[in-house]
Parts: C-alpha cells; sequence; structure tokens
C-alpha cells in the first residue's frame, strides 16, 4: 500500500508498505479520504512536535471503509463506513475519570503516534477498538464529507464550553475550515446572530452562505461597531477565536458583552504571549474557555448531524487530490488554494 510517512520535519515520504494485517482485537479500514488541516502543515514543519513519532504516517482527518476485523472483535461489520476517533486514551487516569478523555495523561493520537489515514489502509490498535474509537455511519456519506467528522467534533467540544444559546449573538473570528464549522453549529444551535470576521471575500461569501448574519473585513471596517450596532450596544453573547493570533485575544474580551463567553479555540504559536486586559474578565465578569481535541462522543454527535444532514458542511471541502501527489496537496494547505482538501488514495 502506498502511504505518506514522516520522517522528520519537512521529510515527507511516498512509500510503499505492505497492508497490515489485523491481529486479536485489531481493525483493518480502508482510507476512502482524509482532510488535511492545519496543524498537519505545522507537524510537518516541525512547528508541533509533541506526541509525534518520526515514521508515522500523517492524517487524522479520516473517512474510512471496515475492511476486515481480527480475532474476536465484535459490533463492527466489514464493508460498513466508518471514522476513527483519533484521541486514544487510557481511560484510567485522574483526567479521564473527571470525563476529559481528550486531555488524557497518556493519551496516543491517530496520525501523530498511531499511522493515521494518508495511506490506503489504516489498522487501528485493539485498546482503541476495545474503547470503541471507531464509529460506523448510519447511512453512506460521501468520503470528503465523513471526514470532516473530525474537526466537527473538536468544534462541539469547543461549543460544550462556550454555549450557544437561542437568539445570542456570536461572534467568530477567522473563517478557515475550524471558523467555518462553528458558524454553522452556532447557526444550528438557534443563535439569532453569528458575526464571521476574516480578510477574505471568498471566505466571507462562503460565511454567509452557510447562515452567518453579517460578515466583516476587519481591515477595512471596525469589527466592534459592526458587533455594537447588531447588538444595540451590549457585545457579543459569545466570542470564537479561530485563528491563533495573540491579539484577537485582547479583542474578544473588548466585543463581548457583559456576563458574555470567550472560546479561545484555535492554537496559538508555542510560547506566545499576548497583552490582555485582565479587568475586562474582571469588571465584565467573561467566562473565558479553550478547546483542544475531542471526545469519542463528540465524533458520535459529529457523525450523526452529518449523516442526519443537520450539519451540512460539505461544501468545505474544495479541492480533491490523489495521494499519489500528497505533496502537492500540503503546498495548496500551506498557499490557502481552496477551502479544505482531501486526499484520496
Amino acid at each position: 500500500m502506498l502511504c505518506a510517512v514522516l520522517h522528520s520535519p519537512g521529510d515527507l515520504r511516498l512509500e510503499e508498505r505492505p497492508i497490515p494485517r489485523p491481529g486479536p482485537g485489531e481493525v483493518l479500514l480502508k482510507v476512502e479520504a482524509n482532510t488535511l488541516c492545519g496543524t498537519d502543515g505545522r507537524i510537518l514543519r516541525g512547528e508541533k512536535s509533541s506526541g509525534v513519532r518520526p515514521g508515522v504516517v500523517l492524517g487524522h482527518e479520516v473517512a474510512a471503509r471496515v475492511a476486515e476485523l481480527g480475532a474476536g472483535v465484535e459490533g463492527l461489520d466489514v464493508g460498513r463506513q466508518a471514522t476513527v476517533s483519533i484521541v486514544v486514551s487510557c481511560n484510567a487516569c485522574d483526567v479521564c475519570l473527571a470525563d476529559m478523555e481528550h486531555m488524557c495523561r497518556n493519551l496516543s493520537l491517530i496520525g501523530y503516534e498511531i499511522d493515521g489515514g494518508l495511506s490506503e489502509y489504516l489498522l487501528v490498535p485493539a485498546h482503541a477498538v476495545r474503547s470503541h474509537n471507531i464509529i460506523q455511519t448510519s447511512r453512506e456519506l460521501q468520503a470528503s464529507t465523513l471526514a470532516l467528522a473530525e474537526p466537527v467534533s473538536c468544534c462541539l467540544n469547543g461549543l460544550s464550553n462556550y454555549h450557544v444559546e437561542p437568539g445570542d449573538t456570536v461572534v467568530v473570528l477567522g473563517a478557515g475550515p475550524i471558523g467555518l464549522i462553528h458558524t454553522a453549529l452556532a447557526v444550528l444551535s438557534g443563535a439569532g446572530q453569528v458575526v464571521v470576521a476574516n480578510r477574505s471575500a471568498p471566505r466571507r461569501d462562503l460565511a454567509m452562505k452557510l447562515g452567518a448574519t453579517h460578515a466583516v473585513d476587519p481591515t477595512s471596517e471596525s469589527l466592534e461597531s459592526v458587533v455594537m450596532s447588531a447588538t444595540d450596544g451590549r457585545g457579543a453573547d459569545a466570542v470564537v477565536v479561530c485563528i491563533g493570533v495573540p491579539e484577537m485575544a485582547q479583542q474578544a474580551l473588548e466585543i463581548a458583552r457583559v456576563g458574555g463567553r470567550v472560546n479561545y479555540f484555535a492554537g496559538f504559536p508555542r510560547g506566545s504571549m499576548s497583552p490582555m486586559e485582565p479587568n475586562l474578565i474582571h469588571y465584565k465578569e467573561l467566562s473565558v474557555t479553550g478547546g483542544s481535541n475531542a471526545r469519542r462522543r463528540d465524533v458520535v454527535r459529529a457523525v450523526q448531524l452529518l449523516a442526519s444532514g443537520q450539519l451540512d458542511v460539505g461544501s468545505l471541502v474544495t479541492d480533491t487530490i490523489g495521494l499519489a501527489d500528497v505533496h502537492e496537496a500540503f503546498a495548496a494547505v500551506e498557499q490557502r488554494e481552496g477551502v479544505k482538501i482531501a486526499v484520496v488514495p
């Protein structure tokens, strides 16, 4: 089988490896699509190295089909579409037992330490199978849409931290794939207004198609003025930072209403610092949260939303590139061509 193997930062090689056979408790998936995200690029560039094993097959946004079951595996159907919850947790540490398995002290991630989806086949280890990390679909989906279950699940985890109530005004800073998914989830949650800020006109247009009520170019108009005008001076009920730009940490606090919620969803560059006015949190009694990874139940919910059609974000995948041209796919992500790129075997 063909696979994309990361040997060291900047050294991604296409290699042929034997198709693995599942041992006891293991499951072999036949990959149908793997969408790329900004984190894949950070791993390739060496900007993200924690938990990344040299020689790993990259790819963590996976759509696949159950190909073969190892001895003793039950409850999965050969031939059925499936995805994986990439967080393989121990289910025993204090963090897991506090219902935060996605922050497990002993976690390993598919596409980081465990071989991932930029391959023709993916072998799911027995401990992940036992933990029910393989989630089957209730109906057939376009593979590139099913692959979005991973980023959707992460956004659902973030949403559970900042919440959206019916009628809320939600501000989304950034209209990359993650910001656009947060936009769609805010609309689905019943937000009365969704304000999206992004410099790119095509991205702003896409945000409006997903249900945003306002799309702001922060380089040519004041986001704060737009938000205050839309809320009669109150400010936003929830602000989600979806770009790791340190200056946005302060801006999010400024445009949130008294008693509002601010979520720093984006990962920021390692060691980055941001000047912030803590009195904004103090006097406005803001709730400030983060969001990282996803629980298995978030992945289950993501698959349900995609399969039911309630969350229609398949249009985010604008380009499909063959696995043999994976370097071209990474270059397209780096140059921000399209919105979301799917790599297919």
